[in-house]
């Protein structure tokens, strides 16, 4: 009989076949599938060129390992991604490939994650739903393809409030160990990861109204959040310090309307965000709304409701004290967003199921993920590396510039900004940073920098393209001021005799950098 069935086996239609096999095999191969389609669609601009972040990235990335912490008191960042980044560049190099690999990496293990999580949390459809929202959503695919910790941020967040919820709502106590080391790696990973910690602690004082095991739920909650203090302790000085001396002076305090527009484009516009509300709303909605309230489902969207709440709104009422807002930061809000959705649109029946085909429609765009748009500093740089010889002088009057023009110029230049010279060119010290560009005129800096040139030495000035509209914010409008002086003390300078302009390519004016090549006579 084997003989006859390995041919009639073979002869079954494919689909067949694939419903033959055990059920853990297919959910495996079908998350697989999904995991594998996320990957092609992330790695369309793979090798685009770094912008600012990026360079920054690389920069800090490349400092011996145990420095990075330290390195970063003048950036204002904690230091989890760039110390995983560095040990990736020992390993696969610092191009722009191997560098937005890792984050392609992450972004891939957040697919089977997001399926585990709303399997976990909602049933098999919505861990399907999920999947499927997590290997899709524009604003993943865009940040996976980038040398930023933004995807590690999706992850860990992602880990983290499944694992809320099931140690808390379902309380299966093995989880808290992973919420707890969940919370902290991502508190090393990101600031905003702070304000989500706030939401999941109001989450739980949201849980603990009406449950006849609050006491145990405190003690619970008391042992977690104590594990996450003490190991977040050892970052606390260096997070003070950066409050006080780094910041984000580039930021203004976000507008109502800033804030929805953040919201509705981690969904990739209105359009989307409105259908993905209405539909996941009204699944939500029945969950929540009754005596189902009591059920383990309906606590847990409460809870992952309360902390997305909860947190957004702390973040934005931060920000309007002391700006740190950019849609980027947004990122940790993602993971509760889609788990949401994923609840609701299970829920939705007809209704989530048209909207979930529209999504599918809508966010299937293969560039997406096009980052060569965002700088065009590589291409600068090319225009003019074979001009310049070890001692010659780079400026950026930019200074945030500086680490990503040192990725593609040649090594043994000098390198300076408009605050003066600059010891290590891979980093951007933002320590008081508005200050000290006040302090630093532009004439005796550029004269003091001026005359450490030899005749026949050069001096590269690396300003910023400037696009009307933006460049408001305290510190972007006075590098906006100090770029527009340096270029007129420059010109002026009869020591200095120009030797190009660096021409915007094809008819445009790309985002980034212009450049100007100065010779001392």
């Amino acid at each position: 009989m084997s003989a006859v069935a390995a041919p009639l086996e073979r002869l079954r239609p494919p689909i067949a076949r694939f419903w033959a096999l055990p059920v853990e095999l297919r959910v495996a191969l079908g998350v697989a599938f999904l995991a594998g389609f996320s990957v092609a669609l992330r790695t369309q601009a793979i090798h685009a060129r770094y912008w600012i972040d990026e360079g920054l990235s690389v920069g800090i990335g490349s400092q011996p390992l145990l420095d990075i912490p330290g390195v970063l008191r003048q950036d204002g960042s904690p230091p989890l991604y760039y110390m995983l980044l560095g040990v990736w560049m020992r390993i696969f190099d610092h191009g722009e490939a191997d560098t937005h690999a890792l984050s392609v990496a992450i972004a891939t293990l957040i697919v089977p994650t997001a399926f585990v999580a709303g399997r976990a949390l909602f049933g098999p459809r919505a861990g399907w739903i999920a999947a499927l929202l997590a290997a899709l959503n524009p604003f993943l695919t865009y940040y996976a393809q980038e040398a930023r910790m933004y995807a590690l941020v999706v992850l860990l967040s992602l880990i983290m409030i499944t694992a809320f919820v099931l140690g808390f709502v379902h309380r299966r106590r093995a989880w808290l160990p992973v919420f707890a080391l969940s919370l902290a790696l991502l508190l090393y990973t990101h600031n905003y990861g702070l304000y989500l910690g706030v939401g999941t602690a109001a989450a739980v004082l949201v849980l603990m109204r009406g449950d006849p095991g609050r006491r145990a739920l405190l003690r619970d909650a008391a042992l977690a959040y104590g594990a996450v203090a003490l190991a977040y302790l050892p970052w606390v000085p260096t997070l003070l310090f950066q409050v006080r001396h780094t910041g984000a002076p580039w930021s203004n305090p976000p507008s109502p309307s800033t804030a929805l527009a953040g919201l509705t484009a981690l969904l990739s516009g209105a359009s989307a965000a409105t259908a993905f509300a209405l539909a996941g709303g009204s699944g939500l909605a029945s969950l929540l709304v009754g005596p189902r309230l009591r059920g383990p489902k309906a606590r847990g969207a409460l809870a992952l409701l309360t902390m997305l709440a909860v947190g957004f709104m702390v973040a934005w009422l931060v920000s309007q004290i002391s700006p740190a807002w950019a849609l980027r930061y947004l990122s940790v809000f993602l993971a509760p967003l889609l788990l949401l959705g994923a609840a609701g649109l299970a829920r939705a029946g007809t209704l989530g199921l048209v909207v979930l085909v529209g999504l599918v429609i809508l966010w299937f765009n293969p560039r997406t993920g096009a980052l060569n748009s965002k700088s065009n500093a590589h291409t600068a740089a090319v225009l003019v590396r074979d001009r310049l010889e070890p001692g010659d002088l780079v400026v950026a009057t930019h200074p945030e510039q500086g680490p990503v023009m040192h990725v593609y110029l040649p090594p043994g230049l000098r390198w300076a900004n408009s605050m003066g010279p600059v010891a290590d060119p891979r980093v951007m010290d933002w320590r008081d940073v508005r200050e000290r560009l006040l302090a630093a005129k532009p004439t005796p800096t550029e004269d003091a920098l001026v005359r450490t040139l030899r005749s026949g030495q050069r001096l590269l000035l690396v300003a910023p393209i400037i696009r009307s509209g933006g460049w408001r914010a305290p510190w972007t409008s006075l590098v906006r001021r100090r770029s527009a002086q340096w270029q007129r003390v420059l010109d002026r300078d009869e020591r200095l005799s120009r030797v190009l302009a660096a021409p915007h390519l094809n008819g445009r004016r790309p985002k980034g950098v212009r450049l100007v090549l100065y010779e001392r006579l």
